[in-house]
């Protein structure tokens, strides 16, 4: 059996780990809700609005160039991410550091 003290420390330790892990979530959470939305609705809203409503593009074009609108926003919605994983990883090495 372990004493109270080892379990106190393992606790503490669990509850440490827990509070850094729920903002890594959030963001995880937050870029795949983007990651899912932000392309599939700027694809439909520039084909309808865009390239077909203002620009009179045939329906068969406005499907390839929404799509390629829906590409671009895929690539910019992964690099928000990377850039927000970057920045908090260093941020964590750097409060890790001074300890």
């Amino acid at each position: 059996m372990s004493s109270p003290s080892v379990k106190a420390v393992l606790v503490d330790d669990s509850a440490s780990s827990d509070n850094s892990l729920l903002p890594v979530l959030k963001t995880l959470l937050f870029f795949t809700i983007l990651m899912i939305t932000m392309p599939i609705g700027l694809y439909f809203a520039t084909k309808v609005y865009v390239f077909e409503g203002s620009l009179g593009m045939s329906n068969r074009d406005s499907y390839f160039y929404a799509a390629i609108v829906a590409v671009v926003a895929v690539h910019v919605v992964l690099a928000m991410f990377v850039y927000v994983a970057w920045n908090e990883g260093s941020r964590q090495w750097r409060d890790g550091k001074q300890d």
